[in-house]
């Protein structure tokens, strides 16, 4: 079987449309984890991504009678693509479905290519299914995005390139998975040609349905999968893509959004490029694998998959990323509601850097805080913090593996201030460097007592703080005097019709 994917993979007409994509050395990551690693750039692609290689093959095989009764696929965006150029290449137009779900970055990209799309489903699986009645319907032919030998073929040739660039030491691949196309072909030829490498696929861990179907040796349906990495999402793994992995490839292990996230910006810092969430897959395992292995001084190789991200899913990508990387812990604390109670509480965390701080008064007893705290250590640290604050009597939890803290809490840290306080609002801006928060926390001294903090930092030259203060009436000019006399930028907003309607 391995044989005649590998003659195929050589015949494979794919340069009409893809180009030799290169090989680049991740030099910030190396030197991190004492290895040589480098990346395989299907970013570069004309689409943005790999799967026009199996698109192509596929398409370029179909009769003339086919090519004009129609071509038909489902596609999460990147096949959709292929498809797309491929049809232009051929002198067709291929109709699209695509989940609804799919990002309009994906869906604008299909059609300036001058396919017909039709959003159907929240999933790949719902558009695949309406996909394949269709083609029954109007007698069209079906691309597979990953379950079609052509296609495997046409995925194949970017293992033959991996080969034909990395001629010196190569110990370890590692391929992105949704349906197990990328994996299949270039497992298949790397294996043939090269059977000491070994080949490790990578699924986001709720769309594992590779590693289940290896695990239970038979292909199993997922009840639901995870959006997030989207061009993986994938409840089945292929009939024909699992009988090829299952043979070739060593191991499929699973990662996490935040490790995930964390992997788009190792890219970032290495490329200056901006992978999507499935194209930062790969690289979010080797990280794993390493770390497992404690490996040092071997060549490893990760597959940059795709760029087609929407620009605003950036934003939390880049909140999560920190996480990822175990650089931040948050915690939910509990402090005594007084003056001067946040400085005690500061001290307590010692030198460590401040990313987050929210708060918001609730009784006269107790203050509940939201605070975030950059590591250096990763979970070891993490562990320390928990330790020392217990020690010190505050109740403390660790939130970050929390999803709901992480996903909304976080965002929500508020509430009307309690009926009768005098409460006044200043927002304020400092220089941003390490312990920047500490020292403003710090020159607030602890005449007034603190009803609402709310900072994050967001990596911009500034810090932003919104403070909430109990200040008497008879005393707001001199908390006014005060102020000027600090240093810091600051304006009065307890008129500002935002805090009136959620806060005041």
């Amino acid at each position: 079987m391995l044989q005649t994917y590998v003659e195929k993979i050589l015949k494979a007409p794919v340069y009409d449309v893809a180009i030799e994509s290169p090989i680049d050395e991740m030099g910030f990551l190396s030197e991190r984890f004492g290895n040589r690693i480098l990346i395989k750039r299907e970013d570069l692609q004309p689409v943005f991504s790999f799967k026009l290689r199996g698109a192509y093959n596929k398409m370029s095989k179909l009769t003339t009678q086919q090519l004009e009764c129609g071509v038909i696929t489902a596609s999460a965006g990147n096949h959709a693509q292929g498809v797309a150029l491929a049809g232009k290449k051929l002198g067709i137009q291929p109709l699209i479905v695509m989940p609804v779900t799919t990002p309009p970055i994906k869906v604008d990209s299909v059609k300036a290519r001058g396919a017909k799309v039709l959003l159907h489903g929240d999933t790949y699986d719902e558009a695949s299914e309406h996909s394949k009645k269709l083609a029954k319907e109007k007698d069209m032919t079906h691309v597979h995005p990953f379950d079609d030998p052509d296609v495997i073929v046409g995925q194949g040739t970017v293992g033959m390139e991996i080969l034909r660039q990395v001629t010196g030491p190569l110990d370890v691949v590692f391929v992105p998975v949704g349906g197990g196309g990328l994996l299949a072909g270039v497992a298949a030829y790397i294996k043939y040609v090269r059977p000491e490498v070994k080949v490790i696929g990578v699924e986001a861990e709720d769309s594992a349905c590779m590693k289940w179907a290896l695990e239970k040796d038979r292909r199993i349906i997922l009840p639901e999968v995870g959006l997030f990495a989207d061009g993986v999402a994938v409840a089945q793994a292929g009939e024909e893509t699992f009988k090829i992995i299952r043979e070739c490839v060593d191991e499929v292990i699973t990662v996490s959004t935040d490790e995930i996230c964390a992997a788009v910006k190792d890219i970032f810092n290495d490329t200056r490029s901006i992978a999507e969430p499935a194209g930062a897959l790969a690289t979010a395992g080797l990280k794993n694998y390493i770390l497992r292995e404690d490996i040092k001084g071997q060549t490893l190789l990760t597959i940059d998959s795709g760029a087609n991200v929407n620009f605003d899913r950036l934003r939390h990508i880049a909140e999560r990323a920190e996480l990822g990387e175990k650089n931040e812990a948050i915690f939910a604390v509990t402090i005594p509601e007084q003056a001067g109670s946040f400085r005690v509480f500061c001290d307590a965390l010692g030198k460590r850097n401040i990313t987050e701080f929210n708060y918001r008064y609730a009784d006269a007893a107790d203050a509940h805080v939201f605070v975030g705290v950059q590591l250096s250590g990763g979970d070891a640290e993490r562990e320390e913090i928990v330790g020392g604050l217990v020690e010190k009597a505050y109740p403390v939890t660790d939130m970050t593996d929390n999803e709901m803290a992480k996903l909304h809490v976080r965002h929500l840290m508020g509430g009307h201030a309690p009926v009768g306080t005098e409460e006044a609002i200043f927002r304020f801006e400092f220089p941003e460097r390490p312990g920047a928060l500490m020292k403003f926390l710090k020159t607030l001294g602890q005449r007034w007592n603190i009803s609402l903090f709310h900072y994050r930092n967001h990596g911009a030259a500034y810090g932003r703080v919104m403070v909430g203060f109990h200040i008497h009436k008879d005393e707001q000019k001199l908390a006014h005097a005060f102020f000027d006399k600090i240093g810091y930028r600051y304006k009065e907003e307890t008129d500002n019709p935002a805090y009136q309607a959620f806060l005041g």
